[in-house]
């Protein structure tokens, strides 16, 4: 998890560039926390589309007297990903999982079947 806050607006998730394992990161649960002032608060999730272009994506607007959390039900995004408080102050608290799916090496499995045939 992560806390946007005036003085900390936004917060990159990334991973090695050089690790060669699937990563998926999912957005569960995005609240207001103590401290929060009753004003809106925008979280914005930037990242990259197919043309490598920064994209800008509202996922919530929070307000501490009408909805001060919502349930993103495990939101997957793809690393780098950064969230960012587009308005308000937070505390914004961010919560989810990351997932690493490790790719099997080919050339190993190659050779498990060859010892098995002999």
């Amino acid at each position: 998890g992560c806390e946007l806050t005036a003085n900390t607006k936004s917060y990159t998730f990334q991973v090695d560039e050089e690790d060669d394992s699937d990563h998926i990161l999912a957005l569960s649960v995005v609240c207001l926390t103590d401290g929060a002032k009753d004003e809106c608060n925008v979280v914005e999730v930037v990242g990259r589309n197919h043309e490598n272009q920064e994209i800008a994506v509202p996922v919530a607007n929070l307000k501490l007297s009408c909805q001060p959390l919502l349930s993103l039900d495990n939101f997957k995004l793809q690393p780098p990903v950064t969230f960012r408080l587009a308005a308000g102050s937070g505390p914004v608290h961010l919560a989810g999982w990351h997932r690493i799916m490790h790719r099997e090496d080919a050339s190993f499995e190659e050779d498990d079947d060859l010892s098995e045939e002999e």
